[in-house]
């Protein structure tokens, strides 16, 4: 069995449109749990936005206190609180652990 390599949003979007299910906000916060050490910008080129959209999105979440951000040296290192609910009534009643579980 052999992986298939990664693929940008970019690349993604070309063959099936470029509307998707998830929000940017969960695609990012799915790339900070695979990868709590990531670069905003490594982020960026995976969910298909620029760095400062990113950026926008992580200080969203940080202000939600879904994300906590402390540094590491040079680098940013992210904190989801996993506990915390989804914002929308609709999902009220399911954890960000739940939403995370999707991007595994």
């Amino acid at each position: 069995m052999t992986k298939e390599p990664k693929r940008t949003a970019q690349e993604l979007n070309k063959k099936g449109g470029q509307w998707t299910f998830l929000s940017n906000h969960a695609h990012v916060l799915i790339c900070l749990s695979k990868d709590p050490d990531i670069r905003l910008k490594d982020v960026a080129l995976l969910v298909g936005i620029t760095e400062r959209a990113v950026q926008a999105i992580v200080k969203d979440l940080v202000d939600a206190q879904i994300l906590e951000k402390s540094k590491d040296g040079r680098r940013n290192q992210y904190i989801i609180q996993t506990e915390q609910k989804l914002r929308h009534p609709l999902e009220a009643n399911h954890s960000i652990s739940e939403l995370l579980r999707l991007g595994k």
